[in-house]
């Protein structure tokens, strides 16, 4: 599975860098052209030279001034000639290419973005017509994907055997050329892909039809005449078996292919219809039963020096477990400093293996982090210190100030951030016992997704520039909360930055004392 591995920072520098291109390309066109332009100039001279000479060769070259510019002509100016033939414009172009490739996206990147897009469609439900045509919740813009976009985008799911996305891609790009848009892509190709993608999906009346349309265009194409009798054999024989079934299991072929006309093949995730509910803004657990019992107050770190002349502003986000929203966490200033710090040391984000507890990359989290040091300037110490005066926990044995950017379609899909009984070594190598606690704070808005959901309860918290939140990932026997299961939502429009502390159990003993019971 490819994930998109570039944050919305670095895809900022690619637009610079394609700004940069640009004018090197005009640049070389321009040269092209005065180059052109000479040698166009050159022509018409000779060309109005040797209708001259050739009228009457003799008479011509009676004249020694004509004879001496003969020779000159050919053995100077000619020369000269060949080497502004031969002069080649484009070798400052290209070195600022061969300069800047270093740094461009790759094949890797390429399907990545696709699968992002991908994932925003299943995850908000959106048609790929609205993704063609740039309607976005919320927005609408002019970013649209051509036919040879749409196509690309199903042969990138059909070369994974996603047959699911490569129905809903394919047909847009067919839906797209049957409007009389033009491509480089042939209808017979997009037929080709569609006709089988929808055979994987089952539904071989609509795979006929298709294929039906392939013969009728390209009745020499290679694989399409075998197809379509294969496909007919196929269809009597189901038709003949479970002939009421088989009309009850698949739509009309003659409706168009659209989100909701096959089922999304089931994945790793059983939580999934949740999660992407709560993504949406459905399904959500809030009452307002529950909402009455949440409050704001003045919080001043059970009267922490540093609290005392201005108090944090705490919100109850949830009751239980119990997630507060802390307003003014971070100032703009902190904030762009942090940002500043991590933009260099960005690498994409890694998870605890729960078997060896070495980080390492996994397909669920999708975003670009770094880990940033109080040696690495005063904010850094400062926030840490913030941190330990809000939460009343110590931070001496917490790790190090996690700074992640999502950019379109970065998630981190479900996951408890505590280590379970059945990963003892998930933090054996750091030696402070259990992440007991998770300090986030949101440093960016964001226009469209991005949200922090907890499945199990259906909590929804929405990123706010400036704010943090709250929560404990062990009960204080040390039991882990499995409630805390949680998820960062696709970003769909913008981009995301958050900082996170992850506070553990050591130093915390006479912080935050054992309770009498398991869940306490």
């Amino acid at each position: 599975m490819c994930v998109f591995l570039m944050s919305a920072g670095q895809m900022t520098d690619l637009l610079y860098t394609e700004k940069e291109l640009v004018h090197s390309l005009r640049e070389y066109i321009k040269a092209e052209e005065s180059k052109l332009s000479e040698i166009k100039s050159w022509a018409r001279r000779l060309d109005d030279l040797t209708r001259v000479s050739t009228s009457d060769p003799e008479g011509y070259l009676a004249h020694p001034v004509n004879a001496y510019k003969l020779m000159k002509r050919l053995n100077t100016e000619w020369s000269h000639l060949e080497s502004l033939v031969l002069h080649n414009p484009s070798d400052g172009f290209i070195s600022n290419m061969t300069m800047h490739r270093q740094y461009f996206p790759d094949e890797e990147d390429e399907k990545g973005a696709a699968k992002a897009l991908m994932r925003l469609q299943d995850t908000y439900q959106l048609d790929s017509e609205d993704f063609s045509k740039g309607r976005l919740p919320g927005m609408h813009s002019s970013a649209m994907l051509t036919v040879d976009d749409c196509f690309d985008m199903g042969k990138t799911a059909y070369n994974e055997a996603d047959y699911y996305h490569a129905v809903l891609w394919v047909q847009q790009a067919l839906k797209q050329l049957d409007a009389g848009e033009e491509a480089v892509v042939s209808k017979a190709a997009v037929l080709d892909y569609l006709s089988y993608s929808v055979y994987q999906m089952g539904d071989l009346p609509r795979a006929i039809e298709l294929t039906r349309r392939l013969v009728a265009i390209e009745p020499s194409h290679q694989r399409a005449g075998g197809n379509l009798r294969y496909f007919e054999k196929l269809l009597l024989k189901a038709q003949y078996e479970q002939q009421e079934e088989e009309r009850t299991k698949h739509p009309d072929s003659e409706e168009p292919i659209q989100l909701g006309t096959y089922v999304r093949p089931k994945d790793h995730l059983p939580e999934r219809e949740t999660y992407e509910a709560l993504c949406r803004g459905e399904g959500g657990g809030m009452t307002e039963k529950r909402r009455s019992r949440l409050f704001c107050r003045y919080q001043d770190g059970n009267r922490n020096p540093r609290l005392l002349l201005k108090p944090m502003k705490e919100e109850d986000e949830w009751d239980s477990p119990r997630i507060v929203r802390y307003l003014e966490a971070l100032s703009d200033y902190e904030i762009e400093k942090i940002k500043e710090m991590a933009k260099p040391r960005l690498a994409r984000a890694t998870v605890r293996d729960p078997k060896t507890g070495v980080l390492t990359t996994a397909n669920y989290r999708v975003s670009k982090s770094a880990w940033l040091e109080e040696e690495d300037g005063p904010v850094i110490a400062r926030v840490n210190q913030r941190i330990q005066d809000i939460t009343g926990l110590t931070v001496d044995t917490a790790e190090l100030l996690q700074v992640a950017n999502y950019g379109v379609g970065g998630q981190y899909e479900p996951h408890f951030d505590f280590s379970r009984k059945d990963e003892p070594d998930a933090f054996k190598r750091l030696g402070t016992g259990n992440r007991v606690a998770t300090f986030l704070n949101y440093m960016s808005d964001v226009e469209a997704g991005g949200a922090t959901v907890f499945p199990d309860f259906g909590a929804v918290i929405q990123p706010k520039k400036g704010t943090a939140v709250f929560w404990y990932n062990l009960f204080k026997s040390g039991e882990g909360d499995y409630r805390t299961r949680h998820a960062a939502c696709p970003v769909l429009v913008g981009s995301k930055w958050v900082s996170n502390k992850w506070i553990h159990e050591r130093g915390q003993e006479f912080l935050r004392p054992c309770g009498l019971t398991e869940v306490d």
